[in-house]
């Protein structure tokens, strides 16, 4: 997999978040890895990734994205940081916060700082004098601190590095640094507690005054702030990952992207990958699936309100004669509705309800009960085929996960095949584990497709019916001809060859079902009413022929 980039290397002018591809690496070799060489040569060449997710990307030239080490982030900022100090004579720390001020863009804190530097220092909190003033006063023994507003020896007072004016006792910088640090990345911009101050707080101050806790926890909010900043760079929101991804300066955008950790998600909205279906789908769906409007309609469809006290009551037993609970304790017909004691018929008929019915009494709520049964029905169908292709990518994930630990290297040493010839096994589950995904949203499609539009419903139906039912079958040969391969009592090249080529066809076939039905779907299934269209003008030119 040499398409995706995981990159520690930096570009000339990593400051402005614009990288040459050729000075990015092109492997997915990671310092920390724990795998051997030998293990990492038979990984590679059986195709062997921890990210599934990139399988999107595996069959193209050129992936539309770099995966981002946090080594390589803080080498970016460092190469910033020091073009900065070295260009503009500060120091490294009034670098960081320049950059920090201009989104880590070097060209931006030069064009800037040229073009009017006390409008840039104003902004950013540095007086125009630098160089600092001695900081204790000399000629008093204690001074008040404007914080606590108690007196203190001259030693144990201070003030920030670019304020000579506004001196606090040490524990109540520290205190006060170090609850700025506790409520987040706003403390990038510190400035002098004084009220109405305005001259900055920069991190060799910061780290003088607070615990190593909080500099690692303010390294860090340094750290993610290069990547908040670059409209065109995110981090990976899966729980505990450490990468982040950029999109190549070619691309303006891309509907998803993987990370190295396994996780794949929409550029967009930071989501799960959910193609075909956009984001504003994703949030409906989402809120439909948690909303009580659907445990509303479950009620209107499976019980009736008691006709007293009102509180919805189910029947769950075959006998017409309800008892509403405590402490109403009404009695009455579950079919008419009637108090039980005026009620004529049998415990399993109504005859009242009968004669009602015909009349029409019941007509408006028969047609709104059978409206929410057919409602709930209908959703309930493509819910039920959601969730289930969904738990069918996490048990691929978990087969893909097992081929890599344990069965390639057996079916290496079976049949005396070296590790490039099965990395097809690899690629195929890597297929199914995208698919299922994909085929997983086409249900969401598939509920918001209008009931009157059956044309569409159609077509629909019959680009996922082909889908699917190919994907299937690639699934069942990859679960069962490798077990087969594995326990049976002969390993013979035939039944090698011949598994080989049975699921090599079957993933590119697959893939092209599959590929054809996102494009037909993010299309809006376009084809459609271009047939219908041309159907209407063959028919209008067909009338006035005649």
């Amino acid at each position: 997999m040499a398409d995706v980039r995981l990159t520690d290397d930096l570009c000339e002018d990593c400051g402005d978040h614009d990288y040459d591809d050729d000075d990015v690496d092109q492997n997915y070799d990671l310092d920390d890895t724990d795998m051997d060489e030998e293990d990492d040569s038979f990984a590679a060449d059986c195709g062997v990734v921890d990210n599934p997710a990139q399988s999107v990307y595996a069959r193209k030239q050129t992936a539309p994205f770099s995966i981002l080490t946090e080594t390589a982030i803080t080498q970016r900022q460092d190469v910033a940081i020091a073009n900065v100090s070295a260009v503009l004579s500060v120091s490294s720390a009034q670098a960081s916060l320049l950059l920090r001020n201009f989104e880590w863009s070097v060209s931006k804190v030069h064009e800037e700082w040229y073009s009017n530097e006390a409008g840039v220092r104003a902004r950013v909190g540095l007086p125009e004098q630098l160089i600092r003033v001695p900081q204790r006063c000399q000629d008093i023994r204690e001074i008040e601190c404007g914080i606590c507003l108690e007196y203190h020896r001259v030693d144990q007072m201070q003030a920030a590095d670019y304020c000579n004016e506004h001196f606090f006792c040490l524990p109540c910088w520290a205190k006060y640094v170090h609850i700025s640090i506790s409520d987040g990345p706003g403390c990038l911009s510190l400035r002098c507690p004084y009220h109405g101050c305005k001259t900055a707080m920069d991190e060799d101050f910061i780290f003088s005054v607070v615990s190593e806790e909080d500099k690692q926890k303010y390294r860090r909010y340094i750290l993610r702030s290069y990547v908040e900043a670059n409209r065109r760079a995110k981090w990976c929101p899966a729980p505990g990952c450490e990468y982040a991804m950029e999109l190549n300066p070619d691309q303006s955008n891309v509907p998803d992207v993987a990370c190295a950790c396994g996780y794949g998600f929409c550029w967009n909205c930071s989501d799960e990958t959910h193609r075909p279906v956009g984001c504003a789908t994703v949030v409906k769906w989402m809120i439909k699936n948690t909303s009580e409007s659907e445990n509303t309609t479950w009620l209107l469809v499976n019980s009736k309100p008691c006709p007293k006290c009102k509180r919805p009551i189910e029947k769950n037993m075959g006998c017409m004669h309800m008892t509403c609970t405590s402490p109403c304790h009404f009695e009455f017909c579950w079919l008419c509705l009637h108090d039980w004691k005026s009620h004529e018929g049998s415990f399993y008929s109504c005859n009242q309800y009968q004669v009602d019915q015909k009349a029409g009494k019941y007509d408006e709520s028969e047609k709104i009960r059978a409206k929410a049964k057919r409602d709930l029905d209908r959703y309930t169908h493509y819910y039920e085929r959601w969730a289930s292709n969904r738990r069918s990518r996490e048990k691929a994930l978990s087969n893909l996960q097992q081929l890599q630990a344990t069965q390639l290297k057996k079916l290496v040493d079976r049949y005396a095949r070296p590790p490039s010839q099965l990395k097809f096994i690899t690629d195929a589950w890597l297929q199914i584990v995208e698919c299922r995904q994909v085929l997983q949203w086409t249900y969401t499609y598939g509920y918001y497709v209008p009931e009157n539009e059956d044309a569409k419903k159609q077509f629909f139906e019959y680009l996922q019916g082909e889908a699917e039912a190919g994907l299937e079958r690639l699934h069942r040969c990859a679960e069962n001809a490798i077990v087969d391969l594995l326990e049976g009592d002969v390993a013979e090249e035939t039944s090698f060859l011949e598994f080989c080529a049975k699921l090599t066809g079957l993933t590119t076939v697959t893939r092209n079902y599959f590929q054809n039905l996102i494009e037909a779907l993010e299309n809006g299934l376009a084809d459609v009413e271009n047939s219908q269209a041309e159907t209407s003008k063959n028919e209008n030119n067909k009338r006035k022929a005649r």
